[in-house]
């Protein structure tokens, strides 16, 4: 199972193409068209299943199938929360919930961003216990911009998801600390030398145990069509590893 999420910086008709060459079969984009106004090009692949969220129809949060998989949004998802988006995945070997993320609450300016995921991981605490899960997207944060006296910050957010078993694949993979990535996934005004790592992708124990690749996408490859670089996850879903 290959999930890609990624930030295209709106007009995602216009860069498909680049994206899908990775064949996903979960793909998360950020500042996405709503799918109607989406024309996939002859050489794509159509969606077998896609949902979208957003107040702007030319920048929201799609999550598109381009394999067997398909989408449920559950009952408790609380719109509220800008945007954390609580999906059961069905079709492949092993069900899980996607949490596909694009922090970003304007109409909650003093808690826009990291705030947005705390706020949103209390609520789904429930489910985050019991249910194998990936929480991936652009989370619009870095422990490089804690603030101390402020509940939800980014550490927090790492800290919890931790006490129940939920870890970010990059930093275990890759045997990094927060704050301190050397892989950016955002470069701020499309410039190599601000770059931040932004983009995050957890994953409960379970799922973690099955992941076979981490790769993050690079300024030279992407910065024409994006200031963020795509974050492409393979995990194992064949259930015969459970034997």
């Amino acid at each position: 199972m290959r999930i890609i999420t990624w930030n295209c910086q709106g007009a995602f008709r216009k860069k498909a193409d680049s994206i899908l060459t990775y064949s996903p079969d979960i793909l998360v984009v950020q500042e996405c068209e709503h799918p109607d106004k989406l024309l996939f090009g002859s050489t794509n692949s159509q969606p077998s299943d896609f949902l979208w969220f957003g107040d702007n129809q030319h920048k929201g949060l799609g999550i598109f199938s381009f394999s067997d998989y398909r989408f449920r949004l559950l009952d408790c998802h609380n719109p509220d929360y800008k945007i954390i988006v609580p999906i059961y995945v069905t079709g492949g070997q092993i069900d899980f919930n996607l949490f596909a993320i694009w922090a970003n609450n304007p109409q909650d300016p003093d808690h826009r961003y990291i705030d947005q995921v705390w706020k949103a991981i209390n609520h789904y605490d429930r489910l985050l216990d019991e249910e194998s899960s990936v929480l991936t997207g652009d989370f619009n944060s870095n422990k490089i911009w804690d603030k101390k006296h402020r509940q939800g910050n980014h550490s927090a957010v790492v800290d919890r998801l931790a006490d129940k078993n939920i870890f970010s694949i990059y930093h275990k993979q890759f045997n990094q600390e927060q704050g301190k990535e050397e892989h950016p996934t955002f470069f701020l005004q499309r410039k190599i030398t601000k770059p931040y790592h932004i983009y995050y992708c957890f994953a409960s124990a379970d799922l973690y145990s099955r992941l076979q690749k981490i790769e993050i996408g690079t300024y030279d490859s992407w910065i024409m069509k994006s200031d963020h670089v795509p974050v492409i996850i393979e995990i194992d879903d064949n259930k015969k590893n459970d034997r």
